[in-house]
């Protein structure tokens, strides 16, 4: 079993920065793929960004690259999500998900367990 816990969202102005986090206990934390994805009204979740086990590849949408960036900490088991120049179409409730997989995840695909997410809201 595998407790995820975001935290850190909340409303910002376009053009600030938030950092979210998602705090995992349970299963090891640095044996598999995290990831972080949203899911705006009316929309299917999408996949973010993700980050391999040792944190040494990370994959983004295109929507993102340049303007957010994954971590980890295996020491304090903890994924963060770092978002700067947020735009309006940012706006969405972020969930970070793991896996077991020591492959860089991109898709859903894979991910076993999920948070219950944090809402951001980016107002222009």
């Amino acid at each position: 079993q595998v407790l995820l816990v975001e935290s850190g969202g909340g409303l910002i102005q376009a053009g600030d920065s938030l950092r979210i986090s998602c705090a995992a206990s349970g299963r090891t934390f640095r044996s598999g793929s995290m990831g972080w994805f949203r899911q705006a009204p009316g929309k299917e979740r999408e996949v973010v960004a993700s980050i391999n086990w040792s944190g040494s590849a990370t994959y983004y949408v295109d929507s993102v690259k340049g303007r957010f960036t994954i971590s980890r900490d295996n020491v304090e088991n903890t994924l963060y999500l770092q978002m700067n120049s947020l735009k309006p179409e940012d706006t969405a409730v972020y969930y970070c998900a793991s896996s077991r997989s020591i492959l860089l995840l991109t898709t859903k695909s894979g991910y076993d367990y999920w948070g219950q997410g944090t809402q951001v809201t980016v107002s222009s």
